[in-house]
C-alpha cells in the first residue's frame, strides 16, 4: 500500500486522538466515585432494610399496646360494675356476696397483670421508636453522602464527555483527510493491537512494540519509497517515518 508521507503523518495524529479518547473512556470508567457510590448504595440498602424492620416492630408494638390497653379497660370496667353491685346492697345472698368479692379480687389481679403487659409493650415500643429515629438519621446521612458522591461523579462525567466530544470532532476532521484504504487498514490493526494501529519510527525503534529495528530492517526502511506504507516486522503495526526516525 502507498500513501503520501503527509497522509501517514496525519495517521499518527489520528492515533494520538484515538489514544486520548481511550484514556478518557478509561478515566470515566475508573472514577473513584463509582466504587464509593456502590459501597454507599449497599450501606443505604442495609440501613433501609433495618429501618423497615424497626418501623414494622414499632407498628406491631403499637397495635399490641392498643390491644393490651383495651384488655385493661375491659377488666377495669368489669371491676367497677362489680364494685358498684357490691356497694349497692343489691346482692344479699352470702354465697353471691362471696363470689362477687372473689371476682373483684381476681379482676384486680388480672388488671395488675395486664397493666404489667402494657408497660412491657410500651418499653418495647419506645425502644423500637428510638431505633427508628436512629436509623432514620443514618439513612439521611448515607443518602447525603451518596448524593454528594453522585454529584461529583456527574460533574466529572460532564468534563470527560465535553472533552470526548471535542476530541471526537477533531478526529473526524483529521481522519477525513486520510485516504480511505489507509484509514481502513489502520482501524483494523488498531482493533487487533489493543488500540494502537500506527506507530512512529523513532531513533530506529518502533514506538508500538518498543523494539529496535535490526540492521536488515533499517536498510529495508531506508530503501523503501517515501510513499510506501511500512509495517513493523515485530508487531505488524503501520510504521510511520518522521524526521526523527534516525535513518
Amino acid at each position: 500500500m502507498n500513501a503520501e508521507p503527509a497522509d501517514q503523518i496525519r495517521l499518527l495524529d489520528v492515533q494520538a486522538l484515538d489514544a486520548r479518547l481511550q484514556q478518557l473512556a478509561h478515566k470515566r470508567r475508573s472514577l473513584p466515585e463509582h466504587a464509593e457510590i456502590e459501597s454507599l448504595n449497599k450501606d443505604l440498602t442495609q440501613v433501609r432494610d433495618l429501618l423497615v424492620a424497626a418501623q414494622t416492630e414499632e407498628s406491631d408494638c403499637a397495635r399490641e399496646q392498643i390491644k393490651a390497653e383495651q384488655d385493661v379497660d375491659q377488666v377495669r370496667q368489669r371491676a367497677v360494675r362489680d364494685q358498684q353491685r357490691l356497694d349497692s346492697g343489691a346482692v344479699t345472698s352470702p354465697k353471691d356476696l362471696e363470689n362477687l368479692q372473689r371476682e373483684i379480687v381476681s379482676l384486680a389481679k388480672r388488671q395488675g397483670d395486664l397493666e404489667d403487659v402494657v408497660l412491657e409493650v410500651m418499653e418495647r415500643r419506645e425502644s423500637a421508636q428510638e431505633r427508628v429515629a436512629e436509623l432514620t438519621e443514618r439513612d439521611a446521612s448515607v443518602q447525603a453522602k451518596t448524593d454528594d458522591a453522585t454529584a461529583r461523579r456527574d460533574a466529572a462525567f460532564e468534563q470527560f464527555d465535553g472533552e470526548t466530544a471535542s476530541v471526537t470532532k477533531e478526529r473526524e476532521v483529521i481522519s477525513a483527510s486520510v485516504p480511505a484504504d489507509l484509514l481502513k487498514l489502520y482501524t483494523k490493526l488498531r482493533d487487533q493491537q489493543g488500540g494502537v494501529g500506527a506507530a512512529r519510527l523513532y531513533q530506529r525503534r518502533c514506538e508500538g512494540c518498543r523494539l529496535e529495528l535490526n540492521i536488515t530492517e533499517v536498510n529495508d526502511v531506508k530503501a523503501a519509497s517515501p510513499d510506501t506504507v511500512l509495517r513493523c516486522e515485530n508487531c505488524h503495526r503501520i510504521l510511520v517515518r518522521t524526521s526523527e526516525s534516525g535513518l
